[in-house]
């Protein structure tokens, strides 16, 4: 055993209380030769973390699953899912719980590895994972944190120094991720179908305790649950659309109680402004296209309350009423925050009627003329690159003349106004091309490529020359991109 007070572990293992029909224990998958390939050292500081033990060779066999570390959990999660839009059983089928770490401000966070192995939930599966996925759920987590959107985040990734067959022979990896926890709704989903009532409510009462404890003494407080859920979904939606994110596999086991984003494999961030794209080389009829998401987020919001209808009231109609009246709130809870981040986006501070006109004819226009959709907003900011096509048109013109008059209208001065701009359109986002340059470049042995992107994509508002550089859109390519789930 690794001595616990040497790398930081302050172990806290909750989720083991719950009924065992929620998890297995694993026996540890260790890999021949680790190496660590990135750590986060600022995430590891955060949480309590002894950098310098986990960056030592006994940190990297803790890290690659091959050691366990003392107090540990060391469990599989079990969930079930409509992965799209069909129910199947599921759980940790790659990963590995160590445990729930206790920071230094007391925060609970599930410490989770990706990739480390056979768990009974594994479907004929090897367990393993391979780098250039890893590397890209490590990049796009950290640049959803710089963005200020809820996010999993990333620890490490590690090289397991073995061979991962997948479409060709690839390197295998690990990654650390870092969660407020793994409750999906999935494993509600799970509950309701394999397990009892005594189980779904022994999870939703875990839940409010861990994540929601201010209602736990509510009278109503399943209902106030689901509102909870909604509420934070719709919150969490709105500023994907904001920022041009792409999620790919929209999943009922891909929804967190937490409200974090998880599992980055076939997720990506838009250029070209254009409402139906889709990256994702699985979704064939774009179930999960950007403008979709709003949609098929209330419909996994469906799918949870479903679970939760004997807990809302007695009576199963007047628990589906009180259901569907509070999932009927989600789009407005979605609008309003889009609207709100929209208006910031573009300056205005005030609520005006003729806001969504304004900001859904400049969206028009970028689909229209074919605009990057992050650079348009920079363009806007700092009336810089203005003679594209779309600004060069009367259409735009127009609008421009409206926007300015709007700006007018409100008790803030220009500079006020652009200053808000600025600190909400970001320089930088994980731009496809680059990210790809950087698991190339890994694939090769150089990690260079990946911590420069890192770098810029961890201040996403930082306006430097460096940053600038970044944002620089790929070269015009008759090949649509496509991301691969890593399986």
């Amino acid at each position: 055993m690794i001595k616990i007070k040497e790398m930081g572990w302050n172990f806290d293992n909750s989720y083991i209380a719950l009924p065992k029909i929620f998890y297995s224990k694993i026996d540890l998958n260790p890999v021949c030769c680790p190496e660590m390939v990135i750590f986060n050292k600022n995430l590891s500081k955060s949480l309590g973390l002894n950098s310098d033990a986990l960056e030592s060779e006994k940190g990297v066999y803790i890290l690659s699953g091959s050691k366990e570390a003392k107090d540990g959990a060391y469990i599989a999660e079990a969930y079930a899912g409509h992965q799209f839009g069909y129910f199947t059983m599921l759980g940790d089928g790659r990963a590995v719980l160590i445990g729930e770490q206790i920071t230094p401000s007391g925060e609970r966070y599930d410490i989770q590895l990706k990739g480390s192995g056979k768990t009974p939930y594994s479907r004929g599966g090897d367990g393993r994972a391979v780098l250039g996925p890893m590397i890209r759920e490590y990049i796009i987590s950290e640049a959803m944190n710089g963005l200020g959107i809820p996010t999993t985040r990333s620890l490490a990734v590690i090289k397991t120094g073995e061979i991962v067959h997948r479409e060709e022979e690839k390197q295998g990896a690990i990654l650390t991720r870092v969660a407020s926890s793994h409750v999906r709704f999935g494993t509600f989903q799970y509950a309701a179908r394999f397990g009892n009532l005594d189980d779904v409510k022994a999870l939703a009462d875990y839940c409010i305790n861990r994540h929601y404890n201010y209602i736990k003494n509510d009278s109503n407080k399943y209902i106030n649950f689901l509102k909870e859920i909604i509420k934070i979904h719709a919150f969490l939606v709105a500023k994907w659309q904001t920022v041009g994110f792409i999620h790919g596999v929209m999943n009922t086991d891909n929804m967190t109680i937490s409200g974090e984003t998880i599992d980055y494999g076939p997720c990506a961030f838009m250029d070209v402004y254009n409402p139906d794209t889709v990256f994702s080389s699985i979704d064939i009829n774009g179930r999960y296209a950007y403008s979709k998401q709003p949609v098929m987020a209330q419909w996994n919001l469906c799918r949870f309350a479903e679970t939760l209808l004997p807990l809302l009231h007695d009576d199963r109609d007047m628990a589906i009423k009180i259901a569907e009246k509070e999932i009927a709130k989600f789009s407005d809870l979605f609008y309003e925050e889009w609207m709100r981040i929209m208006r910031f986006k573009l300056g205005i501070f005030n609520e005006e009627l003729q806001d969504r006109d304004l900001i859904e004819n400049l969206l028009s226009m970028m689909k229209k003329f074919k605009e990057d959709y992050t650079n348009t907003f920079l363009s806007l900011t700092f009336n810089e690159d203005i003679e594209k096509d779309m600004f060069k048109s009367e259409e735009f013109k127009d609008w421009y003349k409206s926007w300015q008059e709007r700006l007018k209208r409100q008790s803030k001065t220009k500079e006020e106004a652009y200053e808000l701009m600025s600190k909400s359109n970001p320089v930088v986002i994980p731009r496809n091309h680059r990210v790809e340059e950087a698991i190339e470049a890994a694939d090769k042995g150089d990690f260079e490529v990946m911590k420069k992107l890192l770098y810029v994509v961890s201040s996403p508002y930082e306006h430097s020359k460096e940053h600038k550089e970044y944002s620089k859109i790929p070269k015009a390519s008759n090949c649509p991109y496509r991301t691969f789930c890593g399986t």
